[in-house]
């Protein structure tokens, strides 16, 4: 609802990332949801990460906004990503989320997603950079020289859509090939 809600999440986010062992890559903290690119270090963090974000977040939500109950719609959706084919995509999915919506032009005039951190090395408490992100230049100079003309690329109507679907639905995002190799690991 405001920047003290955003900002609330974001320290939650952060606290609760370093305590259950979670690395934020990316982030975009719209007004009626969220997206998130993340590493968990554990079979259970990302969820105990999601459980203790929401017990704090919706306690400070309907104290702040004298309500009651529940804020989110059921359990957070994930989707497993393929780095080396999908995972830039995604990063620049989630940061061009507010331009899509119509709320800024440019990326870098929305103050609550981690393009920011990537294109001008703005300092966040809870971003960790990802190693294909490091790898785009030596120096930090470079590196988000190379992340802003790769954000001002278009994104491909069809991976976008693929995107979109595979976040939505719990779909593994990547190639058939890593699919199957996805499929054979959980049987």
């Amino acid at each position: 609802a405001c920047d003290a809600d955003q900002a609330a999440y974001a320290h939650w986010l952060a606290e609760g990332a370093v305590r259950f062992g979670v690395a934020i890559h990316s982030w975009v903290f719209m007004t009626n949801h969220v997206h998130l690119l993340a590493t968990p270090s554990h079979d259970t963090s990302l969820s105990r990460l999601m459980q203790y974000l929401g017990r704090l977040y919706v306690r400070h939500y309907n104290y702040t906004y004298t309500r009651s109950g529940t804020l989110f719609e059921g359990r957070f959706k994930s989707c497993l990503v393929q780095e080396d084919q999908y995972l830039l995509t995604c990063i620049r999915y989630i940061e061009l989320n507010p331009v899509r919506a119509g709320m800024v032009k440019d990326p870098a005039d929305y103050r609550w997603s981690s393009y920011r951190a990537h294109a001008f090395g703005i300092d966040a408490r809870l971003w960790s950079p990802h190693e294909l992100y490091l790898e785009l230049g030596p120096i930090g100079k470079r590196r988000q020289r190379a992340w802003r003309n790769l954000v001002s690329e278009a994104l491909d109507v069809e991976v976008l859509s693929k995107v979109r679907h595979c976040a939505n639905t719990g779909l593994v995002l990547g190639t058939e090939s890593f699919r199957e190799q996805v499929r054979k690991l959980r049987s």
